[in-house]
């Protein structure tokens, strides 16, 4: 069978790579990071308007820094995902299903402002970089940037393999990060994804996609995950929505029931926690 076809639920989740905002603002004073959190707050909350002032406001008090756009670029996709319906769990878990999921219409005007922003990251993050190589705030920003290229190209171009592509080359640029700085605690989201969904395949797929640089270990892939749930800042919600689909993928309802009600408890806008809150509690 064609490697193209276990693909997709790769990405699903490891293209929802959009949330991975670092912990660099630690360095920031309290305002600028209560203004950041508040952004991503929003966005978790589907307040996309409100998620995007708060990333203005960032970028407007802080022009040079490539995470202000980053971040605004991640409300643009997060907030398309939500109108195409992408996050629904349904598809995290059915492989066949997402795998037959037609092409989706995109937004001219919100696809515009997302290639918009993924531009001014790239040109901030390497004027970063110039100025200091080992800048962590700018190797994160570009290994975001990564990600949410890869998730436009996998969930709504529906080029999977490119997707995955940008989905490796982030995640060796967040192993680098870890590597200067294993406190990056939101980094490790990256290494967690792509080992835990890679390593869902068949055994013969994932010996081609070790051999194409991926990394496929289940067992760490969920402890970086963990990781991240634990001791993570702005990616400490979604580190457990991810973690709740694990639960579901190996039918531990309990787990992802805990997991979901503190989601739904924090974020009582983001209609996709209850909804499948009332999945779980219809009979199996």
């Amino acid at each position: 069978m064609p490697m193209r076809r276990y693909i997709p639920a790769v990405v699903t989740l490891a293209g929802l790579v959009f949330l991975l905002t670092a912990s660099h603002a630690r360095a920031a004073g309290l305002n600028s990071l209560s203004l950041l959190d508040t952004g991503y707050r929003h966005m978790y909350n589907l307040q996309f308007d409100e998620a995007h002032q708060a990333f203005a406001d960032w970028e407007h008090q802080h022009p040079l820094d490539p995470m202000g756009p980053a971040s605004d670029a991640a409300a643009y996709l997060f907030s398309e995902f939500n109108r195409l319906h992408v996050l629904e769990f349904e598809l995290f878990t059915d492989d066949h299903r997402l795998a037959n999921q037609p092409k989706l219409p995109p937004d001219p005007k919100v696809r515009q402002a997302f290639e918009d922003q993924l531009a001014k990251t790239e040109q901030l993050a390497d004027a970063a970089l110039q100025r200091n190589p080992n800048d962590p705030d700018a190797q994160f920003a570009k290994a975001l940037r990564l990600g949410l290229r890869g998730d436009y190209t996998a969930l709504i171009e529906k080029r999977y393999l490119a997707g995955l592509g940008y989905m490796k080359q982030g995640r060796v640029i967040a192993e680098h990060l870890l590597t200067q700085d294993p406190s990056y605690y939101d980094a490790y989201l990256a290494v967690g994804i792509e080992n835990y969904l890679l390593s869902l395949k068949p055994a013969p797929v994932r010996w081609l996609l070790r051999l194409d640089g991926a990394e496929t270990d289940k067992t760490a892939g969920l402890q970086k995950l963990q990781v991240v749930a634990q001791k993570g800042h702005y990616l400490l919600p979604y580190a457990r929505l991810l973690l709740a689909v694990a639960a579901l993928r190996d039918n531990n309802r309990n787990e992802a029931r805990i997991l979901l009600e503190g989601l739904a408890q924090e974020f009582p806008r983001n209609h996709l926690y209850t909804q499948e809150l009332a999945q779980l509690e219809k009979p199996q």
